[in-house]
C-alpha cells in the first residue's frame, strides 16, 4: 500500500507541474502573437530569436519532467541561433525544432490541463470510495494506479510530440559527430603543431648547433693540419666527440616521434621496459595483446606515451611506491589502464601532461578517462579503436 501511495504522489507531483507547465505556455501565447505581429511588420523582428529562445526552455523543461518520470531522456536537436540579426531570424524560422515545439506548445495547452482535471478526479474518487474499499474492508486500492496510467500517458504524448523523426534523430546524430570530429581535429592540429615547435626546438638548439660546431672544428684542423697535426688531432677527437653527441640528440628526437623500443619490443615488451626505468614497483598485466597481431604503429605510439605520461605523473605527484598496468585487446579496441596508490588529486589544467594525453588519443578516435579523487588513488582509462 505504502509503494501504491508513493508512486500516486509521484504521478500526481508530475501531473501538477505539468498543469503548470501548461499555465506557462497559456501565458507564454499573447508574447508568441505579439512576436509573430510586430515580425511582420518588420519593426520587431528581434523579438523572434528571444521568444524562440524561450519557447526552446519551456519544451527543454518538459523534456526533463518527463525524462525524470520515465528515466529516459527526450532527444533535442536545435540550430544554434548565432550571427546577426538577419541569420538569427531567418535560423529560427527554418529550425524545424521551433515547429516542433509549437506543436507541442499548442497540444499540452490542452492535455496538460486535461490531465491534471483528471488526477484530481482520481483522488476524490480513491478518498470517497476507494479509501472505504481499502480501510473498511481489507482490498487493494484499485484507483490510485491509474495516477501513474495518466503520468505515463502525459509522457508518451509529449514524446510523441517532442521527439525526433528518424531522420531528424540521424541529422543530429551527425551534426554532433562532425562537431566532435571538429574538435578533435582541432586537438590534433594544436598537439601536432606543438610536436612540430618541440622537434624544431630540439634540432635547432642540440644538434644543429653542435653541427655547426662541428664544421667549424673540422675546418680548423684542416687548416692546421700542415703547421700543428697535434692540435688537428685534438681538434678531430673533439668533432668525433660532438659527432656522437650529435647523434644522441637525434636518437632522442626520433625517440620522442616514434620509440625504437616499439619497433624491436612490441607495445608489451616497450610498456615493460618503462615500467623497469619508472623508478616505481609496476605490475604488467597482458591479455592477449603480446604474441598476436599488432596494432598499427600509431595506435601503439599513442599507447606507449600515454603509459610513459601516466607513469612520469605517478613518479613525480602521486607519492606512491607502487603501479599497475593492464594492456587488454578487444576485438575492436586497444584498452590500457594504468592505476597507482598515491594521493590522487590529478588536474589536467594543473601541466600534468594529461591534457596531452587526452589530445593524443582524441586524434585518433579514442577516448580517456581519468578518475583522481583527492586522497587517491588515480585510474587512467584509455581505450584506442584498433583492427587487428
Amino acid at each position: 500500500m505504502r509503494e501504491r501511495l508513493w508512486l500516486a504522489w509521484r504521478a500526481t507531483r508530475h501531473l501538477l507541474r505539468s498543469a503548470g507547465l501548461a499555465l506557462a505556455s497559456f501565458l507564454f501565447l499573447p508574447l508568441l502573437g505579439f512576436t509573430v505581429t510586430v515580425t511582420v511588420l518588420v519593426i520587431g523582428a528581434g523579438v523572434l530569436p528571444e521568444t524562440v529562445l524561450l519557447l526552446r526552455r519551456l519544451a527543454g523543461a518538459k523534456r526533463r519532467e518527463v525524462a525524470n518520470w520515465t528515466g529516459e531522456e527526450v532527444p533535442e536537436a536545435y540550430v544554434p541561433l548565432v550571427g546577426d540579426l538577419p541569420v538569427r531570424v531567418r535560423t529560427a524560422v527554418k529550425d524545424p525544432g521551433t515547429y516542433r515545439d509549437l506543436r507541442w506548445l499548442a497540444a499540452h495547452l490542452l492535455y496538460g490541463w486535461l490531465l491534471a482535471y483528471a488526477s484530481l478526479l482520481v483522488w476524490i474518487f480513491a478518498i470517497l470510495v476507494d479509501g472505504v474499499w481499502c480501510w473498511v474492508l481489507g482490498h487493494r486500492a484499485v484507483v490510485l494506479p491509474l495516477l501513474g496510467r495518466l503520468a505515463d500517458l502525459d509522457a508518451a504524448w509529449t514524446r510523441s510530440l517532442l521527439d525526433l523523426s528518424p531522420d531528424a534523430r540521424r541529422s543530429a546524430e551527425l551534426a554532433d559527430r562532425v562537431e566532435e570530429l571538429t574538435a578533435t581535429r582541432a586537438d590534433a592540429m594544436a598537439a601536432h603543431g606543438a610536436e612540430l615547435r618541440r622537434i624544431e626546438r630540439d634540432l635547432h638548439d642540440g644538434t644543429q648547433a653542435r653541427l655547426v660546431a662541428l664544421s667549424m672544428r673540422v675546418g680548423l684542423a684542416r687548416r692546421a693540419y700542415d703547421n700543428s697535426p697535434d692540435t688537428a688531432r685534438k681538434l678531430l677527437d673533439d668533432a668525433q666527440d660532438q659527432v656522437e653527441e650529435a647523434l644522441t640528440e637525434l636518437r632522442h628526437v626520433v625517440r620522442g616521434i616514434h620509440p625504437p623500443i616499439l619497433t624491436d619490443r612490441g607495445l608489451v615488451g616497450a610498456v615493460r621496459a618503462l615500467a623497469a626505468g619508472s623508478g616505481l614497483e609496476v605490475e604488467v598485466t597482458d591479455d592477449g595483446v603480446e604474441g598476436g597481431a599488432r596494432a598499427p604503429a600509431a595506435v601503439e605510439a599513442a599507447a606507449y606515451f600515454s603509459v610513459a605520461e601516466a607513469l612520469t605523473n605517478a613518479a613525480k605527484h602521486s607519492g606512491s611506491r607502487r603501479a599497475r598496468v593492464e594492456l587488454l585487446r578487444t576485438p575492436g579496441s586497444l584498452r590500457i589502464s594504468v592505476c597507482d596508490e598515491g594521493c590522487g588529486g590529478a588536474d589536467e589544467s594543473g601541466g600534468s601532461g594529461l591534457l596531452g594525453m587526452r589530445r593524443r588519443i582524441a586524434a585518433l578516435d579514442g577516448i580517456v578517462q581519468v578518475s583522481s579523487p583527492v586522497g587517491g588513488p588515480t585510474a587512467i582509462e584509455v581505450e584506442l579503436p584498433c583492427v587487428w
